[in-house]
């Protein structure tokens, strides 16, 4: 891993603590109770992707959080670079992280595929 790597990812994992805690300061219920899974930043740490947690939050809520959190997202930066005395913080980008619906999902399709097998090889047994 290079120097700059090691740069990258440590200033992800800051992230990771510092922006919900910016986010629990705000007054909109919609987005201060929002859990963040990671924080991708790119290359030269000027942008960064913030990916939340979709649980509890309808399609349309996490519209309107997406919106809500666009609005913010100067007072988050200044937020991140105030409690870290940086020069200057990523630029964010928020998502909603779908990845642990998908796992679930998958993780339900594999016990299907157990349940079937072992009720396959009850009937075999039978016969």
């Amino acid at each position: 891993m290079t120097h700059e790597e090691i740069k990258r990812h440590r200033v992800e994992s800051v992230l990771k603590e510092i922006i919900p805690e910016a986010l629990g300061t705000l007054d909109d219920e919609r987005i201060n109770g929002l859990t963040v899974t990671d924080v991708v930043c790119s290359k030269g740490r000027s942008d960064a992707k913030v990916y939340l947690d979709t649980s509890f939050l309808s399609e349309k809520e996490q519209g309107e959080a997406l919106k809500q959190l666009r609005t913010v997202t100067g007072y988050i930066q200044n937020h991140c670079k105030q409690s870290e005395g940086w020069f200057k913080a990523p630029r964010f980008t928020f998502e909603f992280d779908h990845q642990l619906e998908k796992v679930s999902r998958i993780e339900d399709l594999f016990k299907q595929i157990e349940g079937r097998k072992s009720k396959k090889e009850d009937d075999q047994d039978e016969s």
